[in-house]
């Protein structure tokens, strides 16, 4: 008798700690949110990962271009153990490897990964938006794998969203059927419902739903300082991390809600029908192919009255936008020369009629400002200044707004390295732009590409996935680097300061235009910008 009640107080014991139990607090795998329960996967590491759980209904039939509703409630335990379909899109960008079954217009899920022993620990939260220019990516690719970041003591989410044609589609009959009279931007309203869901549902696997900090790389980048300026995201956000754009001009900036359904009235032109219900009637194939025949893959986001209520460049000037600490930065490459060049040789006399050419009368500044006096001047220059057009000077455009009104701490970087050795599987290949393969020119890679880190390159660094790529052959530096770069932006969503222990100091930006920042690489360390005037001068060009 007395070993029974030892063994039942015992048992009582357990259930009180949540070891018998999934209902309990300990996180054993299998968890409860407001759609219904889920069971895991637990990673070597004793990283648990959910996969594939969705946060809204698939937007398909009559909610094909309709903002995201709730997932519907499930019985029993739903199995998250496998990544859920990509959304809608066509084979663009060479460096994506996703790790779905494929594409579907049913593509509204999100991943977990938490390091969480028992449920109630109130861990941050990351939320990583893909890249892909708003028409390609994935939350399932390995460069966004969240188990080494979770692993740094935080709850992480890649989050897929809706792209090109299904995600940013505009018309007048879209606006006239929605409640609040507008329509596109249909992508960045899924972005704004997983936060939705995640405010509602995190603390579920270990998460604090009040520490919940964005990020993204490239559009997913620019759809976090979006996500910032909308007045949708009030009480969402705790921090926030830029990797290159900003949605600021020139770097996909939002078109009124005219234009944007005028680019709608146009495609239903192309396309040979004005009727609504028939473009909802084709199938997701149809319909992704029509876009690509008709070269019109790409759909600008849109000032909706809704999500967006004014461009993000006027809120962010006003103090209105999200008012949380922002760590961004660029590559010290985003983009080759030769975008600039346009064919020609990069000698002194063909950039400086490139640059007569794109800039008239202030071409003499320019090439002040972006010197190129001999050949290895200009491939540097001309890499600087295509960069800068393409993607830093919207995200120092964002650094600098929110350095003046969002009255939290700015912190920015420049990401350095260049590209390793490519491993034996990939030397027939170079690599190309973002992250890319494409042909070997004489079986080596191009000289542009050791001019700086590309555009999309510091990701794995950032998230501490260089084992997860196996393109390069990666050296210990690169290790060291990611290392440091991994605690930083760990620290980062933790505490809103990415410094952390004995690594370099990373200063706060106090005067942008005047501005101290990291400079990330094999001797990561602070140093001072010099290169203010180029982006005062593309700050008057854009501001037009």
């Amino acid at each position: 008798m007395r070993k029974l009640i030892l063994l039942l107080v015992c048992l009582t014991g357990l259930n009180y700690a949540g070891y018998t139990q999934s209902g309990g607090t300990t996180m054993d795998g299998q968890v409860t949110i407001e759609a219904g329960e889920l069971s895991g996967a637990r990673e070597n590491s004793g990283i648990w990962s959910f996969k594939g759980v969705p946060f809204a209904k698939p937007p398909v039939g009559q909610l094909r271009w309709a903002p995201p509703q709730p997932a519907d409630h499930w019985d029993g335990v739903k199995k998250a153990i496998a990544f859920g379909p990509s959304p809608m899109q066509k084979p663009i960008f060479g460096d994506m490897r996703f790790r779905s079954s494929g594409t579907q217009e049913d593509c509204l899920y999100l991943n977990v990964w938490t390091p969480a022993k028992r449920k109630t620990e109130k861990l941050p939260v990351l939320v990583y938006f893909y890249g892909g220019g708003f028409i390609a990516g994935d939350g399932s690719e390995a460069r966004y794998d969240g188990e080494q970041m979770a692993k740094q003591g935080i709850v992480v989410l890649t989050v897929n969203y809706r792209l090109g044609i299904f995600g940013f589609f505009a018309h007048p009959e879209l606006s006239k059927e929605s409640a609040y009279h507008g329509s596109g931007n249909y992508g960045l309203l899924d972005q704004h419902a997983a936060l939705v869901w995640v405010k509602k549902n995190i603390a579920a696997f270990g998460g604090d739903p009040n520490k919940i900090t964005i990020a993204g790389e490239s559009a997913g980048s620019i759809a976090v300082s979006a996500l910032m300026a909308s007045p949708l995201s009030s009480g969402l956000i705790a921090g926030a991390i830029g990797e290159s754009g900003g949605m600021f001009n020139p770097t996909i900036p939002p078109v009124s809600l005219s234009d944007a359904e005028q680019t709608g009235l146009d495609f239903a032109r192309k396309a040979q029908t004005d009727d609504l219900a028939e473009l909802r009637d084709l199938t997701e194939t149809e319909l992704l192919d029509k876009a690509a025949n008709l070269n019109m893959m790409s759909f600008p986001p849109t000032i909706d009255g809704y999500f967006l209520k004014e461009a993000p460049v006027k809120v962010f000037e006003k103090g209105k936008q999200a008012r949380v600490p922002l760590l961004l930065g660029w590559n010290s490459a985003e983009i080759p020369y030769q975008s600039i060049m346009a064919g020609k040789n990069p000698g002194p006399d063909e950039y400086t009629e490139v640059i007569n050419s794109l800039y008239g009368a202030k071409a003499k500044e320019v090439l002040r400002l972006y010197q190129g006096l001999t050949t290895d001047q200009v491939k540097r220059a001309a890499t600087d200044l295509a960069s800068d057009r393409f993607i830093v000077y919207s995200t120092w455009k964002w650094a600098d707004l929110h350095s003046k009104t969002g009255k939290r701490n700015v912190y920015r970087y420049v990401f350095t390295p260049t590209r390793p050795p490519l491993s034996r599987a990939y030397r027939s290949q170079q690599p190309g732009l973002a992250g890319g393969m494409q042909p070997a020119s004489a079986g080596k890679q191009t000289e542009e590409e050791q001019l700086g880190a590309p555009h999309a390159f510091e990701i794995e660094y950032a998230l501490g996935n260089l084992a997860l790529n196996p393109v390069y052959e990666w050296r210990k530096e690169d290790y060291r680097i990611s290392h440091d770069m991994l605690r930083y932006f760990a620290s980062f969503i933790r505490t809103g300061n990415p410094n952390i222990g004995s690594l370099p100091q990373w200063p706060v930006v106090k005067d942008n235009r005047n501005a101290q920042f990291l400079e990330i690489g094999v001797q990561t360390k602070a140093v001072q910008d010099k290169y203010t005037g180029r982006y005062l001068f593309l700050d008057k060009e854009y501001s037009k």
